[in-house]
Protein backbone atom coordinates (compact mmCIF):
# COMPACT_ATOMS: atom_id res chain seq x y z
CA UNK A 1 0.00 0.00 0.00
CA UNK A 2 1.31 3.44 -0.71
CA UNK A 3 2.02 5.90 2.11
CA UNK A 4 -0.30 8.67 2.27
CA UNK A 5 1.24 12.30 2.45
CA UNK A 6 0.91 13.89 5.55
CA UNK A 7 -0.73 17.09 7.04
CA UNK A 8 1.58 18.11 10.47
CA UNK A 9 -1.75 19.83 12.25
CA UNK A 10 -1.91 21.91 15.53
CA UNK A 11 -1.92 25.33 16.99
CA UNK A 12 0.72 28.01 16.88
CA UNK A 13 3.80 26.99 18.05
CA UNK A 14 3.19 23.16 18.40
CA UNK A 15 6.18 22.22 16.46
CA UNK A 16 4.72 21.64 12.82
CA UNK A 17 7.19 23.07 10.64
CA UNK A 18 10.36 21.50 13.21
CA UNK A 19 8.29 17.89 12.87
CA UNK A 20 6.95 18.49 8.95
CA UNK A 21 10.75 18.97 7.87
CA UNK A 22 11.93 16.42 9.86
CA UNK A 23 9.70 13.59 8.73
CA UNK A 24 10.34 15.24 4.95
CA UNK A 25 13.82 15.18 5.40
CA UNK A 26 13.49 11.17 6.51
CA UNK A 27 10.82 10.04 3.87
CA UNK A 28 12.60 11.88 0.92
CA UNK A 29 9.35 14.24 0.59
CA UNK A 30 8.66 17.69 -0.33
CA UNK A 31 8.15 19.61 2.52
CA UNK A 32 5.38 21.85 2.08
CA UNK A 33 5.79 25.41 4.30
CA UNK A 34 1.79 26.00 4.82
CA UNK A 35 2.13 29.61 6.27
CA UNK A 36 4.51 30.73 2.96
CA UNK A 37 1.00 30.49 1.16
CA UNK A 38 -1.34 32.41 3.26
CA UNK A 39 -2.20 36.05 1.61
CA UNK A 40 -0.17 38.99 2.73
CA UNK A 41 -4.04 40.25 4.02
CA UNK A 42 -3.94 36.94 6.56
CA UNK A 43 -0.31 37.35 7.58
CA UNK A 44 -1.36 41.09 8.31
CA UNK A 45 -4.25 40.46 10.21
CA UNK A 46 -2.42 38.05 12.37
CA UNK A 47 0.63 40.06 12.84
CA UNK A 48 -1.68 42.91 14.39
CA UNK A 49 -3.57 40.28 16.57
CA UNK A 50 -6.76 39.86 14.99
CA UNK A 51 -7.95 35.99 14.39
CA UNK A 52 -8.59 34.83 10.89
CA UNK A 53 -12.29 33.78 10.42
CA UNK A 54 -13.13 30.80 8.13
CA UNK A 55 -13.75 33.12 5.37
CA UNK A 56 -10.33 35.23 5.43
CA UNK A 57 -8.74 31.14 5.86
CA UNK A 58 -10.93 30.02 2.70
CA UNK A 59 -8.84 30.98 -0.18
CA UNK A 60 -5.44 29.83 1.93
CA UNK A 61 -6.81 26.20 2.71
CA UNK A 62 -7.92 26.17 -1.48
CA UNK A 63 -4.35 27.49 -2.83
CA UNK A 64 -3.13 24.31 -0.63
CA UNK A 65 -5.46 22.02 -1.64
CA UNK A 66 -4.80 22.62 -5.17
CA UNK A 67 -1.11 22.09 -4.52
CA UNK A 68 -1.38 18.88 -2.89
CA UNK A 69 -3.46 17.96 -5.74
CA UNK A 70 -1.23 18.77 -8.00
CA UNK A 71 1.63 16.86 -6.44
CA UNK A 72 -0.64 13.78 -5.76
CA UNK A 73 -1.30 14.39 -9.53
CA UNK A 74 2.79 13.61 -10.48
CA UNK A 75 3.20 11.08 -7.90
CA UNK A 76 4.97 13.51 -5.30
CA UNK A 77 5.03 12.64 -1.65
CA UNK A 78 4.77 15.87 0.48
CA UNK A 79 4.78 16.84 3.94
CA UNK A 80 2.20 19.73 4.73
CA UNK A 81 2.84 21.83 8.02
CA UNK A 82 -0.60 24.06 8.34
CA UNK A 83 -2.65 24.16 11.08
CA UNK A 84 -6.29 22.29 9.81
CA UNK A 85 -7.55 23.43 13.32
CA UNK A 86 -11.14 22.90 12.28
CA UNK A 87 -12.89 19.85 10.62
CA UNK A 88 -13.92 21.83 7.61
CA UNK A 89 -10.20 23.04 7.21
CA UNK A 90 -9.06 19.45 6.63
CA UNK A 91 -11.97 18.64 4.71
CA UNK A 92 -11.03 21.06 2.00
CA UNK A 93 -7.05 20.08 1.99
CA UNK A 94 -8.96 16.89 1.52
CA UNK A 95 -10.17 17.85 -1.46
CA UNK A 96 -7.01 17.89 -2.84
CA UNK A 97 -5.72 14.53 -1.69
CA UNK A 98 -8.94 11.99 0.02
CA UNK A 99 -5.82 9.69 1.70
CA UNK A 100 -4.02 12.76 3.74
CA UNK A 101 -2.67 11.27 7.07
CA UNK A 102 -3.08 13.90 9.90
CA UNK A 103 -0.80 14.37 12.37
CA UNK A 104 -2.10 16.49 15.59
CA UNK A 105 0.33 17.84 17.85
CA UNK A 106 -1.36 18.13 20.75
CA UNK A 107 0.09 20.08 24.32
CA UNK A 108 -1.42 22.39 26.99
CA UNK A 109 -1.89 25.99 26.56
CA UNK A 110 1.39 26.78 29.03
CA UNK A 111 3.87 24.69 26.86
CA UNK A 112 2.52 26.49 24.08
CA UNK A 113 2.89 29.96 25.14
CA UNK A 114 6.06 29.29 26.45
CA UNK A 115 7.30 28.06 22.73
CA UNK A 116 5.84 31.16 21.50
CA UNK A 117 7.68 33.12 23.54
CA UNK A 118 10.80 32.11 22.91
CA UNK A 119 10.71 31.73 18.64
CA UNK A 120 11.47 34.45 17.04
CA UNK A 121 11.01 35.82 13.82
CA UNK A 122 7.38 34.58 13.30
CA UNK A 123 4.20 36.50 12.43
CA UNK A 124 1.95 34.81 14.93
CA UNK A 125 1.46 36.63 18.38
CA UNK A 126 0.90 35.12 21.39
CA UNK A 127 -2.09 37.23 22.08
CA UNK A 128 -3.81 34.45 19.19
CA UNK A 129 -3.33 31.35 21.10
CA UNK A 130 -6.76 31.56 23.07
CA UNK A 131 -8.06 31.86 19.65
CA UNK A 132 -6.29 29.15 18.48
CA UNK A 133 -7.45 26.70 21.00
CA UNK A 134 -10.78 28.07 20.68
CA UNK A 135 -11.11 27.19 17.31
CA UNK A 136 -9.22 23.45 17.23
CA UNK A 137 -11.99 20.79 16.88
CA UNK A 138 -10.85 16.99 17.71
CA UNK A 139 -9.75 14.76 15.14
CA UNK A 140 -12.91 12.25 14.24
CA UNK A 141 -12.58 8.27 14.14
CA UNK A 142 -13.16 8.70 10.08
CA UNK A 143 -10.07 10.88 9.72
CA UNK A 144 -7.00 9.31 9.34
CA UNK A 145 -4.62 10.49 12.01
CA UNK A 146 -1.86 10.23 14.72
CA UNK A 147 -1.87 12.29 17.40
CA UNK A 148 1.24 13.32 19.43
CA UNK A 149 2.45 14.28 22.60
CA UNK A 150 4.55 17.81 21.77
CA UNK A 151 6.08 17.03 25.24
CA UNK A 152 8.17 14.32 23.37
CA UNK A 153 11.89 15.43 21.80
CA UNK A 154 11.38 15.94 17.75
CA UNK A 155 12.99 12.99 16.89
CA UNK A 156 10.74 10.50 19.00
CA UNK A 157 7.92 12.84 17.50
CA UNK A 158 9.27 11.31 14.04
CA UNK A 159 10.12 8.31 15.49
CA UNK A 160 6.14 7.62 16.04
CA UNK A 161 4.75 8.75 12.77
CA UNK A 162 7.46 6.67 10.79
CA UNK A 163 6.39 3.71 12.92
CA UNK A 164 2.61 4.11 12.67
CA UNK A 165 3.43 4.35 8.69
CA UNK A 166 5.52 1.15 8.39
CA UNK A 167 2.80 -0.44 10.24
CA UNK A 168 5.30 -1.35 13.10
Amino acid sequence: MKMPNIVVMGVAGCGKSSLGQALSDTLGATFIEGDAFHPAENIARMSAGIPLTDADRASWLGVLAARLASGRAGGERMVLACSALKRRYRDALREGDPGLLFVHLSGSRSLIAERMAARSAHFMPQSLIDSQFRDLEALQPDEQAIVCDIQQPLASLRDRVLEQLHGK
